[in-house]
């Protein structure tokens, strides 16, 4: 059974998360420290997480909590960051600066960088020289690992073969996975693929931005959110009330939570997913989550529910076959 990390999209987001430096800067860092004394086993950022002139805002929070954390407990813990394909960035250095300037922004901690999304819909003579140059950071001693993102099975493949064929291994594969993001589980699909090549799978959005968070019955007049995610419940929250209903079966039957059960169905499928976090108490949801798992035939009711359910999360555009 895999192991919990944590995510820092929210972490200088204003547009989806409605973050403001002032009120909740004291929050993420009483949430970091409370992440790490739980056991949390990986912290993702991005160079492109934080708005408009927030921009690399999360990597420089959590570069300030890395500095301030004990020396003990560093080893226990992966520092990861995304670096964004941007058009501007070219050729086998065209990551270079990006990468010194993330990491720099985290203090000088960084375990794993990561090719945030493919370039293979759209641009794919830009994606194999940028995989190219992070080998080669990882091969110059620069960076103890190197994962993707955003990639499917068939990319997947590809990009091992590349990275194989030089001698390099690739640490991990992160994509949207949920009770409402079923399809890496699938035949074929990413979480077969990964586990054939040995690869890790991190699952982003494992709460499906919150909504998996929502008990049924639950309205979202009942709790503030940007008008982004308040637009998500109102799509989501009534095509997804049975799955939510098998969910609090399961959570009361285990005298858990919603958020427990939804991290613990990544898990049993072989992926380590990274919830955001704001705040200290959602870090706890992790910790318990950390205690159980479901049983076999709890996982396949929820899959059964879940690949029959009607709505599904927005998928990344950015996402490869």
């Amino acid at each position: 059974m895999t192991g919990i990390g944590f995510g820092t999209w929210a972490w200088g987001n204003q547009l989806l998360w409605g973050y403001s430096s002032g009120e909740d800067d004291p929050d993420l860092k009483a949430t970091f420290a409370a992440a790490v004394a739980a056991g949390l086993c990986l912290v993702d950022t991005a160079d492109s997480y934080g708005t408009g002139r927030l921009n690399g805002r999360s990597e420089t929070l959590l570069g300030q909590c890395l500095r301030e954390l004990a020396p003990a407990s560093r080893p226990q813990l992966v520092v990861a960051t995304k670096l964004a394909p941007f058009p501007w960035r070219l050729g086998r250095r065209g990551f270079l600066k990006a990468f010194q300037a993330s990491r720099t922004r985290l203090s000088g901690h960084l375990d794993r960088v990561q090719l945030h999304w493919s370039t293979a819909r759209y641009a794919p003579w830009q994606e194999l020289p940028l995989l190219d140059g992070l080998a080669d950071l990882v091969q110059a001693g620069e960076v103890r690992e190197l994962g993707v993102s955003n990639v499917g099975p068939r990319r997947l493949k590809t990009l091992h073969e590349r990275l194989a064929s030089r001698g390099v291994r690739l640490a991990s594969v992160q994509v949207q996975l949920s009770l409402l993001a079923p399809d890496p589980i699938r035949s074929g699909g990413v979480i077969e693929v990964a586990r054939d090549l040995g690869v890790d799978v991190l699952a982003y959005s494992p709460l499906a931005l919150g909504v998996l968070a929502r008990p049924p019955g639950w309205s979202p007049g009942q709790a503030q959110a940007t008008a982004l995610r308040s637009g998500l419940y109102r799509r989501l929250l009534p095509g997804s009330e049975s799955l939510r209903q098998a969910m609090e079966a399961v959570a009361q039957a285990r005298g858990a939570s919603l958020v427990q059960v939804a991290l613990n169905w990544c898990r049993a499928h072989g992926a380590c997913p990274i919830p955001g976090v704001r705040r200290p108490q959602q870090v706890e949801d992790a910790r318990l989550a950390l205690t159980w798992t479901l049983s076999d035939q709890e996982r396949q009711h929820l899959d059964q529910i879940s690949l029959s359910t009607s709505v599904r999360m927005p998928n990344n555009p950015f996402q490869s076959a």
